[in-house]
């Protein structure tokens, strides 16, 4: 089997920005061991794979190198854009048919704008149990922890400064003990503190982040769409932005750096949802021989 195959650099404009995904155009047939196998092989975070569906323009499968998730951020981004590179669609809306449901999405050229649905509010985490994970003294999380999904859950973590966001170091041992007490089974969403801290890594950003992730993903996640709509919904509901429209910065610290207009919709009490739009960069295109 042949399948053509684009790896795209999301919430960039530029070569090796960003974050990284491969999507193999028509490889929702494949089997799950022969997706999973495909992202070890590249290294990325996650790839995706695209084929019909009859309640959305395309159905699009994530997923990391050890399970399937029902969606992800800048996947998404890189799938559109990699979709409207091979002229498979046109500028305009489209309907993304994933496992949390049917996505709405607008493209203009590279820009992709994607409309995450309600976030789910889950339980709010010990302090100290979620700093133990990145190896910080509990009293340089400023605001509570607290679990919120747009589509993928994590734990949205507000940290006091730069500083103590660079200062991170992911600590196996305790991010069990973390899971533990979140209820979380491993090999499930995995639920990871997402890491913020209130101002951008450039002049022009409104809040700075980090992902650091379990194996067998890699390391850190460059740029995390998912997580940047669910810390928006968070970060509005708990009355820390002064207004619904802001520019989220991740990935300046591993030399890929990422950006995205980020719009929560709705009141602070009633989100209706959460609005993440970046660019994206074709940077090689290609065919997967298997």
């Amino acid at each position: 089997m042949t399948f053509d195959v684009d790896w795209v650099d999301a919430f960039t404009d530029v070569p090796f920005g960003g974050n990284g995904c491969a999507v193999v155009h028509g490889g929702a047939v494949l089997d799950d061991a022969t997706c999973m196998s495909l992202v070890r092989e590249t290294s990325l975070v996650e790839c995706t794979f695209t084929g019909p569906s009859d309640i959305a323009d395309i159905r699009v499968r994530y997923f990391l190198a050890s399970r399937e998730i029902p969606f992800a951020g800048h996947p998404t981004v890189a799938t559109v854009a990699a979709l409207r590179h091979r002229d498979l669609i046109a500028d305009g809306s489209l309907t993304l048919d994933t496992g949390a449901g049917v996505v709405a999405v607008e493209v203009d050229g590279m820009q992709v704008k994607m409309a995450q649905v309600a976030p789910q509010f889950g339980s709010y985490a010990e302090p100290g149990i979620v700093a133990a994970v990145g190896g910080i003294a509990s009293d340089l999380i400023v605001h509570p922890p607290r679990v919120v999904s747009t589509g993928l859950p994590f734990c949205i973590t507000v940290l006091k400064d730069r500083v103590a966001l660079e200062s991170l170091r992911f600590d196996q041992g305790a991010f069990g003990v973390y899971l533990d007490h979140l209820g979380v089974q491993g090999g499930t969403d995995m639920m990871e503190p997402f890491w913020v801290t209130q101002t951008g890594a450039t002049a022009s950003g409104d809040t700075f982040a980090r992902l650091l992730m379990a194996p067998p993903s890699p390391a850190e996640d460059p740029f995390t769409g998912s997580a940047t709509g669910a810390m928006a919904a968070y970060l509005w509901s708990e009355g820390l932005l002064a207004g619904p429209d802001f520019i989220a910065e991740q990935g300046h610290g591993m030399g890929r750096p990422g950006r995205a207009s980020v719009r929560v919709l709705g009141p602070r009490d009633a989100i209706a949802g959460v609005e993440v739009s970046g660019s994206a960069h074709v940077l090689i295109s290609g065919t997967l021989h298997l």
